[in-house]
């Protein structure tokens, strides 16, 4: 089934933190793709996960995100359900924000508590090693592929 393209923002990101985060790897000399493939998922209906960044070297899949909404938290975790095996990590502007704000919860709690790694998006040591992690790729078969990487 063919998927209708994308709208993307002048910058081809869309978030700053996404722009941001992408020189950032680029700066590092790391070899990504930007929302290189969809990740089906299902809620009532199917629905598609569009990954921010792939690490090409070994299939980790980074997140960032600046809010961290609640749809959001329940969609990862019915992906992570879906495909156990998926490497999903976030990179936040603050890893420190609560959930809301009347919680105690930070994003970094949340992360823990769901067994998703975490960094902030100014974390250089933190990305870094993660790009040069060892591991295989983890591109789920049911995953179809978006556009070539950048």
């Amino acid at each position: 089934m063919a998927t209708k393209p994308r709208k993307k923002k002048k910058n081809a990101y869309r978030s700053k933190l996404e722009a941001t985060f992408a020189y950032k790897l680029e700066e590092g000399i790391i070899e990504f793709a930007y929302e290189p493939y969809s990740i089906p998922y299902s809620v009532v209906e199917e629905r598609k996960y569009y990954p921010d960044f792939i690490i090409l070297s070994n299939g980790i899949v980074i997140e960032t995100k600046g809010y961290f909404k609640p749809a959001d938290r329940k969609k990862h975790l019915r992906i992570k359900e879906q495909y156990p095996d998926l490497d999903i990590r976030f990179v936040f502007g603050n890893k420190r924000n609560k959930i809301n704000k009347n919680s105690k919860t930070t994003y970094e709690d949340w992360c823990n508590t769901h067994g998703f790694k975490c960094c902030d998006y100014n974390d250089t040591r933190t990305i870094w090693d993660w790009a040069h992690e060892v591991g295989k790729r983890q591109q789920h078969e049911r995953t179809e592929r978006k556009r070539k990487p950048k």
